[in-house]
């Protein structure tokens, strides 16, 4: 069936900044914002844009991602003629391999993609936080005639060597492309979304896989082949919010952004939804003493204590008495009475027992000895247990080193 543009989603990443939140699932089934996963958003932007048909690349610990996912149904992206579709790693007759890189993971699926016959293959990244529309991307890719657009913006420049960083000309084409230069020549940076048109893309592919020198990676490689061969590369520039959450302090940073209507990060706008799957519980309980402020919370949520500048994901329990403030408590999170959670991530499931303190405030502890305190999913503390700020504790309660 030939479609003009077809999406793949790569989110088959490990995750391994993300630390004890990612040791047993995938970077984008990781929970956002309260009633999101991280994969809601790309999914989202191709249901927004137009694209029906979305190959999602799982490799690493993909069960929770491809139960959240399903049929696809929530974003509706469950069409016969399209649909979204699980592509793990898988044995041919010619044998198989895990995907070596994003690049080799397209390769390995390019059989899937020519089901399609598509004109134009939008390459996406499953961890980051942001709403585009794609569709105004291709338009600028077939306006100009290129063989790969790559969406860009401009960052500080004292970050810009953590990037793909590329120079284009008065035209916005691309004339020079660096991964991750020591001495960038431009702070125009890379955001990992690219176009291409199908059947340049897939003689570029055929050779890099051929190059045994090759670590299979666009970035790194295969872009640079192809602006070496003379290929036309346009630039699209996004103004909006967006954000990598690949780290712990990325991901609470775009947290708290959902809750200051200024940063940009609008998850209330009408006009482009974040479409999520839904969870069968009944709605949030507040107790008579609880005190919830700028924060937010969601369906089956217990709260009967203090609740501020926090995001609280479904399921998730405050007792009488207890305090949290500044933090992330992922699904059905537990803090009992009289405890205490400061500047904290708490993982799924995790419990925090009566009078424990979590955490603590920036102006009450040496800058030193600073940052975000975090809870494995199923991590579970024992009375009266404080746990320092800028501490990181496994399922079993042990400390891990960030």
């Amino acid at each position: 069936m030939k479609k003009e543009c077809i999406a793949m989603l790569l989110a088959g990443g490990q995750g391994s900044r993300l630390y004890v939140l990612t040791s047993d699932m995938a970077k984008p089934a990781v929970a956002f914002g309260g009633k999101y996963r991280i994969i809601d958003f790309p999914l989202s932007n191709c249901t927004n844009s137009g694209i029906d048909t979305v190959g999602v690349l799982t490799q690493y610990r993909p069960l929770e991602l491809n139960s959240y996912i399903g049929s696809g149904q929530p974003w509706d992206l469950d069409a016969s003629t399209g649909g979204v579709h699980i592509l793990p790693p898988y044995m041919g007759s010619k044998g198989g391999t895990w995907y070596k890189g994003t690049a080799n993971a397209i390769y390995q699926n390019m059989g899937f993609i020519d089901l399609y016959d598509p004109d134009y293959v939008v390459i996406l990244s499953g961890d980051h936080i942001y709403k585009m529309d794609y569709a105004s991307m291709v338009e600028r890719h077939k306006k100009t005639g290129a063989a790969c657009t790559i969406s860009v913006m401009e960052v500080p420049w004292s970050e810009a060597s953590r990037f793909g960083i590329m120079s284009v000309d008065e035209g916005d084409m691309i004339t020079e492309f660096a991964e991750k230069p020591k001495e960038p020549k431009s702070n125009l940076a890379s955001m990992g979304i690219y176009v291409f048109s199908w059947r340049v893309l897939r003689k570029f592919l055929e050779e890099d896989e051929a190059d045994p020198a090759s670590e299979n990676d666009f970035g790194k490689n295969v872009i640079p082949a192809m602006l070496a061969a003379g290929e036309k590369m346009a630039a699209y520039r996004f103004s909006g919010y967006w954000k990598d959450v690949g780290t712990l302090e990325s991901l609470w940073d775009a947290n708290m952004d959902m809750l200051l209507p200024e940063s940009g990060l609008d998850l209330l706008d009408e006009t482009w939804p974040i479409y999520a799957r839904s969870v069968n519980a009944p709605p949030a309980f507040l107790g008579g003493r609880s005190h919830v402020s700028h924060s937010a919370f969601n369906r089956g949520s217990d709260i009967e204590g203090t609740v501020e500048n926090s995001v609280l994901s479904p399921l998730v329990t405050v007792g009488e008495g207890a305090r949290v403030s500044y933090s992330v408590l992922m699904p059905g999170a537990v803090v009992e009475p009289g405890a205490v959670v400061e500047y904290a991530i708490l993982g799924e499931r995790s419990v925090v027992s009566r009078d424990c303190h979590v955490g603590g405030t920036p102006e009450e502890t040496a800058p030193e000895d600073w940052g975000l305190t975090v809870l494995a999913p199923d991590c579970h503390l024992a009375e009266g247990t404080r746990v320092r700020p800028g501490t990181m504790l496994g399922k079993n309660g042990e400390e891990v080193s960030k």
